[in-house]
């Protein structure tokens, strides 16, 4: 399997591909939301500063360039947190990131909170679902 950088047009395509093969079979998200996402220090950016956002509000969760207008919330986090959030699932270093101010937040952060955790109903068929898709997107990362 190709890798690619972390939020390349390239990983950014693969990481949409993998997400239409699994989307059908997930859950709706527990929560209707709209973030806006501000990703700093992007090693393979001019500026070093990505756009992006999560939008939850119409039963999928997608995840796009570009910001949203009446959101709920807007996150900046870093380059390597993002990583750590969308990627590795590594929840401490998350936990550690917002902590230490890598992670601002402005607006609700409640939303954020509840996106994070996962929700208790997900049934037997589901967990191992997302394990693998998320073990996908670790693969094609590099």
């Amino acid at each position: 399997m190709a890798t690619y950088a972390f939020l390349s047009d390239e990983w950014i395509e693969a990481a949409r591909l993998l997400r239409q093969h699994y989307e059908d079979r997930l859950p709706e998200p527990v929560l209707a939301t709209r973030i806006n996402v501000n990703v700093t220090d992007v090693p393979h950016l001019d500026d070093g500063l990505m756009a992006g956002h999560i939008d939850t509000s119409e039963g999928q969760t997608v995840i796009e360039h570009g910001h949203l207008d009446d959101v709920d919330l807007t996150v900046t986090v870093d380059y390597e947190t993002a990583k750590a959030a969308f990627v590795t699932r590594n929840q401490q270093k998350v936990m550690e990131s917002f902590l230490t101010g890598k992670i601002l937040v402005e607006g609700d952060a409640s939303k954020l909170l509840a996106l994070q955790s996962t929700p208790p109903n997900l049934g037997p068929d589901v967990e191992p679902l997302l394990a693998e898709m998320y073990e996908k997107l670790n693969a094609l990362t590099e």
